[in-house]
């Protein structure tokens, strides 16, 4: 999952923000220097992939992407799932999905100190800026995106163009994505990782 999905499934607080972002930046972060809910939602990221991961339904998504994208289906679909979670958001949660992402917002700049590692402070400062969530509501950025994550990629590659094979395959990649995600919610729910916050909303 992305972003956008990893806050969705964390709790409404500032660590928790941190902790279930910093899974994308958390490459030689010392994990006992951690503030302990932090952590926490270190750990609740990581069984969130862990899950999707797992999914025999996400793998068959992947065999639809052309054999010279395929093996960044993964990233593309993580991206394009924040799309399909923002285009069926009252389906999932009954708050106003411009308050919730400004709501993610507060809690990213409030807890910019928190993070631990320059990488991650100035990513999440350009998320704000640039209001990458609200951007996600359009296909036409999420094509931009995945095109810049091409071009950041240390290798040579063929995934510019990504968003072409998710149009051709667009009913099915939702249709598995409307099934999957209460799972996922549901999963993240059992497991408990983290403390559930007194003042969150049920959605």
């Amino acid at each position: 999952m992305n972003y956008f999905a990893h806050l969705v499934l964390s709790q409404p607080t500032i660590e928790s923000t941190v902790g279930n972002l910093l899974g994308d930046f958390a490459k030689g972060v010392n994990r006992q220097a951690l503030n302990p809910a932090i952590s926490s939602g270190l750990d609740n990221h990581r069984a969130v992939d862990r899950f999707t991961d797992a999914q025999v339904s996400i793998t068959e998504l992947k065999r639809l992407f052309s054999p010279q994208r395929r093996r960044f289906a993964g990233i593309a679909l993580d991206v394009y799932f924040d799309h399909l979670l923002m285009k069926h958001w009252q389906e999932f949660d009954s708050r106003p999905l411009q308050s919730v992402i400004d709501d993610f917002y507060l809690r990213m700049n409030k807890g910019r100190d928190l993070m631990p590692n320059k990488h991650m402070r100035n990513t999440t400062q350009r998320m704000v800026d640039y209001d990458w969530f609200g951007s996600y509501r359009d296909i036409d950025s999420i094509a931009h995106a995945l095109d810049r994550i091409a071009l950041r990629l240390r290798f040579e590659n063929r995934f510019d163009g990504s968003i072409e094979d998710i149009v051709a395959n667009q009913l099915e990649i939702d249709e598995v994505f409307l099934s999957f995600f209460p799972l996922l919610k549901q999963h993240v729910e059992e497991l408990g990782l983290e403390p559930m916050d007194p003042g969150s909303s049920p959605g």
